[in-house]
């Protein structure tokens, strides 16, 4: 018996049966993956691809009698960087210095964001403003001006001498203290960006309830306020670290030669000594200390809350 042929219906294949995906879904995932070409692209060319070439040029060896750079390979430069002290030194005034500044940030940029949280209009507004205004700045101009406040003749010394609290001006130029200071005032406004962001999708009924319920306002800080806004302390702390790792301008400005640190290292290794190589390795190595840190820590934070909400 000859089976009759099949209906137009019946002909056409069922895509969910055979893949597994309706139709609506692939549609939705090409769409997606159409809009998120460009901007892939995009990080290709401009991240990725001078990443890969650092690191090529990080294996290149160097002799400054012979032309410089050599075209052999070797891993020479990042045994130096792991058996040095000198970079161990460079790497740990790092860390000391990005812990620093990160504290310092939640410290100031918490209770900021959160004061101005609950102020009202148009108070809130112009507070808001004055706080994020600096990111509007350059952060060169702004390291210019710490320099100038912190100089030996600048106004912060020339008041101390005036009040009668010192003799001489005070060296501050040029130490940890005024770097963590210009890189505190540098990034603490994205502290509070990130704060803020959590706040905004705080609900202020549960602090009410909690407050009805007896409880007071440090309670209701710590216990309602602070776990519901953890999320944007994590990711600011996240930013400022990462920021605080890598950045050159402050720490050349304010720290001078005296106080160097991994980016200004590199920077002299390519600019002064012109070992290239070395500064490209330098950069690596800093990179993968910085992704290790953030995974890190980012990890542990996972694991932390998930044991705690079972």
């Amino acid at each position: 018996m000859r089976c009759p042929p099949p209906s137009g219906d019946a002909a056409v294949p069922d895509m969910k049966a055979t893949t597994g995906v309706s139709p609506e879904i692939a549609r939705q995932r090409r769409t997606a993956w159409t809009l998120v070409m460009p901007a892939t692209l995009y990080f290709l060319v401009l991240l990725a691809v001078p990443l890969v070439l650092t690191f090529v040029l990080s294996l290149h060896g160097f002799d400054p009698n012979v032309g410089g750079i050599l075209p052999t390979v070797s891993l020479q430069h990042y045994v130096d960087i792991l058996t040095d002290s000198y970079f161990y030194e460079i790497f740990l005034r790092t860390l000391v210095l990005s812990v620093g500044v990160t504290l310092l940030c939640v410290l100031v940029g918490v209770p900021e964001a959160y004061f101005l949280f609950r102020m009202r209009d148009p108070w809130r507004s112009l507070c808001l403003v004055l706080v994020l205004g600096p990111l509007l700045i350059s952060v060169v101009v702004r390291t210019l001006g710490w320099s100038i406040l912190l100089g030996r003749e600048g106004p912060v010394n020339t008041v101390l001498s005036k009040l009668g609290l010192i003799d001489h001006p005070l060296q501050m130029l040029f130490t940890m203290g005024a770097v963590t200071v210009a890189l505190v005032h540098v990034l603490v406004p994205l502290m509070v960006l990130s704060v803020w962001t959590s706040l905004t999708r705080l609900d202020p009924a549960v602090a009410h309830a909690a407050r009805s319920l007896g409880a007071g306002r440090a309670t209701v800080m710590w216990r309602v306020v602070l776990p519901q806004i953890t999320p944007g302390i994590l990711s600011g702390s996240l930013i400022v670290f990462a920021l605080t790792a890598s950045a050159f301008a402050t720490p050349a400005l304010i720290g001078g030669r005296r106080l160097k640190v991994v980016a200004t290292t590199a920077y002299d290794e390519f600019l002064g000594t012109l070992n290239w190589p070395l500064g490209a390795a330098i950069a690596i190595v800093l990179l993968i200390v910085n992704v290790a840190i953030i995974s890190g820590y980012n990890r542990a934070l996972e694991k932390r809350f998930t044991r705690r909400l079972g």
